[in-house]
């Protein structure tokens, strides 16, 4: 597998097939700053190590901390200095592929060295994306478990967030996964949440879509229920999708009422401009004029959002329509032009 595994989208309006709101549910704390040695090595290099106020790890050797360094040498200053806003923010880790180990570790020893929590997201469970743009995942549910259990077991005892399967039970919801994969989905997930939930310092998030997609929450509250969320710290909305920050808050209040009171994070990271209008079928995919938005971070204003993340990493392609690259592709130009619309 190759990065075109990584997710990159979530449907639209028409589907087509600070820290002490977290003490406890991430563990951070004042005293856990990052090291200064840390934040000089990371400047020495051109990078920064994250704001203040985040307690989520910034990973140094992203696409977009490449694409600042190569467009500093070729003399194009000011556009690396707009990709540095997103170069500059913790985004989430896809580890791809049949061994998710090498980029778990990766994540796991930058972050416990910053004091931060990394973001991961666990995105291969069979039958993925309905064949679409970013189709595979594991093969079998024995594999799965494997995978998944790779994936833990790398974490350690390190401070991580997860986010399960984006897309999963949104296309439970709206028929796109045939019914005869639903219980084993259900099963895969609630199992995924018991073995992530083993390591003392993880929380994990259940995807649950975004409020332009299953548009009746109601419709999420069972799955979420059978996919293990009594077991798991919330659930996700807005992953790889535009929809704003108060339309995810009213949506998620309205989803949480039905499901125990749960608590939720939102992705962030290119709502800035809201969604696209007029063309509905193609809004998730690669749209133009949209922007960043807000930066990660725990302090959102909102006793029952635990974090704003940047679970999609601005910048990545969506799939091959408007130009783009295949889907979870770096495409400088679409993160250029996020930046540069972006108010922050």
């Amino acid at each position: 597998m190759t990065a075109r595994f990584f997710r990159s989208h979530r449907r639209g309006t028409v589907v087509v097939s600070a820290c002490a709101l977290l003490t406890l549910a991430l563990g951070c704390s004042a005293e856990e700053q990052p090291n200064p040695r840390d934040a000089e090595q990371a400047a020495a290099v051109g990078e920064a190590s994250g704001p203040p106020q985040s307690p989520f790890w910034v990973d140094p050797d992203s696409a977009a901390a490449q694409q600042v360094k190569q467009w500093k040498a070729d003399g194009r200053t000011e556009d690396a200095e707009l990709i540095r806003r997103i170069a500059d923010q913790p985004s989430a880790v896809w580890p791809a592929g049949d061994d998710p180990g090498p980029a778990i570790k990766a994540a796991r020893e930058g972050a416990s060295k910053t004091g931060r929590t990394a973001v991961l997201v666990a995105y291969n469970i069979p039958h993925r994306d309905c064949g679409q743009h970013s189709a595979g995942g594991a093969t079998s549910e024995e594999f799965y478990r494997q995978w998944i259990g790779a994936f833990a077991d790398n974490i350690e005892d390190a401070k991580a967030l997860v986010i399960l399967e984006p897309d999963a039970l949104p296309h439970v919801a709206d028929g796109c996964t045939p019914a005869e994969y639903h219980e084993q989905r259900f099963r895969l997930m609630s199992e995924a949440v018991d073995r992530l939930k083993k390591q003392p310092n993880v929380k994990v998030y259940l995807d649950a879509g975004n409020p332009a997609w299953i548009t009746d929450p109601g419709k999420l509250a069972q799955p979420l229920w059978q996919a293990g969320l009594a077991k798991a710290d919330g659930f996700a909305l807005n992953v790889s999708n535009f929809q704003l920050d108060a339309t995810n808050k009213e949506y998620g209040r309205q989803l949480s009422k039905l499901v125990g009171d749960k608590h939720f994070v939102i992705d962030t990271s290119r709502n800035g401009n809201g969604p696209l209008s007029g063309a509905p079928g193609e809004a998730w995919c690669n749209p133009p004029g949209r922007a960043l938005g807000a930066r990660p971070s725990t302090d959102t204003g909102d006793p029952l959002v635990d974090a704003y993340l940047w679970i999609k990493r601005p910048g990545e392609s969506d799939g091959a329509c408007r130009g783009g690259p295949q889907a979870g592709r770096w495409w400088p130009e679409y993160a250029l032009s996020l930046a540069r619309n972006s108010k922050a």
